[in-house]
């Protein structure tokens, strides 16, 4: 029997992509908190697991053996890959799955590595004001996201059924909320992203309503 870990922290877009997509797919798992602010992501038993000293890491122990990947969207993918029930979020034609992957590594190369915190701080450290850093990445993304994504959504990013894409956009979005991203400008990213917060899987992954969540931040209601 295959036993998953998920080390995350509350606030990390990339973890946030793991808590869906195993919501999504009814997987049990364990989840362990790693606290970015107070550098536990660089301590020697974290960094052991995951030599980028990043959040997430699914830690995977099998009968004979223990793993790991360090990479969202490579875990994501393993979910897919390792044939587990529930939601299937890569479809099954070879044009939408390009589409999925497009939009997937739209956010997860071009907008969320510029705005990681460890990236913040250092353009922060030569004067660069972070928020204006952050949301001009986060914008130039979902432009791109939305120029894509106008041709081939429907309910949701591709077509009408949940795939990566949406997996990704949405903790992508609670980003640009926090970054003053205004996302009226994006009407096709708006709409999916309305649909999909009626979702229960994507209300209860927000990060307002993790355990690890500071008191005085928790409390997201749908």
């Amino acid at each position: 029997m295959t036993k998953l870990t998920l080390y995350g922290y509350y606030r990390s877009s990339c973890s946030a992509r793991l808590r869906i997509a195993l919501d999504l797919k009814g997987i049990d798992y364990t989840s362990i908190y790693v606290n970015i602010k107070d550098d536990e992501h660089l301590e020697q038993d974290y960094t052991s697991i995951n030599p980028s000293r990043s959040v997430p890491t699914l830690l995977i122990e099998e009968s004979s053996s223990k793993w790991s990947i360090t990479q969202s969207v490579s875990a994501l993918e393993y979910l897919e890959d390792s044939g587990y029930s529930g939601f299937l979020l890569l479809p099954k034609d070879i044009r939408s799955r390009a589409a999925v992957r497009s939009l997937v590594n739209i956010i997860a190369s071009d907008t969320q590595p510029p705005t990681n915190m460890r990236i913040l701080l250092h353009a922060a450290s030569f004067g660069a004001d972070s928020q204006e850093w952050a949301n001009f990445f986060t914008d130039s993304g979902l432009k791109a996201f939305e120029g894509v994504a106008r041709e081939t959504a429907g309910k949701y990013c591709v077509g009408d059924t949940i795939s990566l894409a949406d997996v990704c956009l949405i903790p992508a979005l609670w980003n640009a909320e926090r970054f003053k991203v205004p996302l009226d400008q994006f009407p096709t990213i708006s709409r999916v992203y309305e649909a999909l917060m009626q979702h229960p899987s994507f209300v209860k992954s927000h990060w307002q309503r993790q355990p690890d969540c500071p008191k005085e931040l928790a409390g997201y209601t749908a």
